[in-house]
């Protein structure tokens, strides 16, 4: 039986950093490529630490896998934010079919949101 759930954790996170790989390829700008695998790859690096913890059930390992998920589950977010923010900052255009309006109405903004063209590409307002 435990092997059976150990499969089940580890072939699952397997199947989500799959996704995140497939987003990269697929998806058609910066920002949700971003996001996509920030989201997927934490999920899929957390269901396969906890497989390995589970498979190796000593209190050491499973100490290291929750440091570690927790870990990943505090940095990985926080840094698809700054990454984001700074491609934000130099530019890297959305795609055409983003809609930009909360973009547009946020005070830290690069473009002036008073101006209805943007270098990002199309607003719609």
């Amino acid at each position: 039986m435990l092997e059976i759930t150990v499969s089940f954790f580890i072939l699952t996170g397997v199947l989500f950093m799959l996704i995140a790989s497939i987003g990269i390829i697929r998806l058609p700008d910066f920002y949700i490529r971003v996001s996509v695998v920030t989201k997927a790859s934490t999920i899929g690096l957390g269901l396969m630490m906890i497989g390995v913890g589970l498979f190796f059930n000593t209190i050491e390992a499973v100490v290291k896998v929750i440091v570690i998920v927790i870990f990943i589950i505090l940095t990985s977010p926080i840094a698809a934010h700054v990454i984001a923010k700074a491609a934000s900052q130099i530019k890297v255009a959305f795609w055409d079919k983003t809609d930009l309006t909360d973009y547009i109405k946020a005070k830290d903004t690069p473009d002036d949101p008073k101006i209805n063209q943007s270098k990002y590409g199309k607003r719609r307002t």
